[in-house]
């Protein structure tokens, strides 16, 4: 039973944790798959206990949480980061332009899950504060910072679209 219900509720909702994940990483689809996969096995774990509780707030939050918890990982200290990547990854089903990508990136990481979780997931300003852990007026002002320095970073790529 326990194990028909979570294949039908990681089915339903994986997709939607692997852009939520994807865009939470500016666009880094190796990290999203790798956190989704950690988020989806501490679903598991906490299953019999959080299965009665709202389980897409749960997993958000537990999203939230393993992309805390992986950039403070010693060996993100050490990666060295080069101008051109070595491959193109193919997109993980998120058809986000680069230009939104890289200002995305830009962003701080948790001004950038606050933007995310507010316009691309929909999440009440209470119900982002509860996944990322801070007050509503955070979320607000994070969320109001995000948007101005995407609208900055923006404008010109969106000008540059419509003179095509």
């Amino acid at each position: 039973m326990r194990e028909r219900e979570f294949e039908a509720y990681v089915r339903s909702r994986r997709g939607s944790l692997l852009r939520s994940a994807t865009l939470l990483t500016a666009g880094d689809t190796h990290l999203a798959e790798d956190l989704v996969q950690t988020t989806l096995v501490r679903l598991y774990v906490a299953w019999p206990r959080v299965r009665r509780t709202n389980l897409d707030a749960y997993a958000r939050r537990a999203l939230v949480n393993n992309l805390i918890d992986e950039k403070r990982r010693p060996f993100a200290r050490r990666e060295q980061l080069v101008e051109q990547l070595p491959d193109r990854v193919e997109s993980a089903g998120v058809d986000v332009p680069e230009a939104v990508l890289a200002a995305l990136a830009a962003l701080p990481p948790g001004m950038r899950a606050a933007v995310v979780l507010r316009h691309v997931e929909g999440l009440s300003v209470e119900q982002a504060a509860a996944a990322l852990g801070c007050s509503p007026g955070s979320v607000k002002s994070q969320t109001a910072r995000g948007l101005d320095k995407l609208r900055v970073a923006l404008i010109p790529s969106i000008t540059e679209l419509g003179e095509r």
